[in-house]
């Protein structure tokens, strides 16, 4: 199978709308930020390892911090899936910290100011 098949696809945004509901409804650590979200999901064609890109609205600590929930909860969260997706085997998840919002918009703001330069 293709990395990018229909199939692979389509088991990519299963996952990630199953480990949304997971994160945002069922895990309780106080760690984990209440503003994550789960970005985008790769889940290898062998459906044996899993990169979950993670993103969350708040400083670099935070986002430490909740990276660290999700790790301690990897054993609930992969029961979880398993229970909720009928796949072959379970996929071993990574969480990844996403911080392409926070690039753009720091870009956004650096563009400003240099126009604002420029009018000036």
């Amino acid at each position: 199978m293709r990395k990018n098949s229909i199939k692979n696809t389509r088991i990519n945004m299963e996952v990630q709308r199953e480990l949304s509901q997971i994160i945002r409804l069922e895990i309780k650590d106080p760690r984990i930020h209440p503003m994550t979200t789960v970005v985008a999901v790769e889940v290898t064609p062998d459906l044996k390892f899993c990169k979950a890109y993670i993103s969350i609205l708040g400083d670099e600590e935070a986002g430490k911090a909740t990276i660290e929930g999700l790790r301690s909860a990897e054993g609930y969260i992969r029961r979880e899936l398993a229970r909720r997706i009928n796949l072959r085997n379970t996929p071993e998840i990574k969480f990844i910290l996403d911080q392409s919002i926070e690039y753009g918009v720091n870009m956004s703001r650096l563009i400003e100011e240099v126009t604002k330069d420029i009018k000036d």
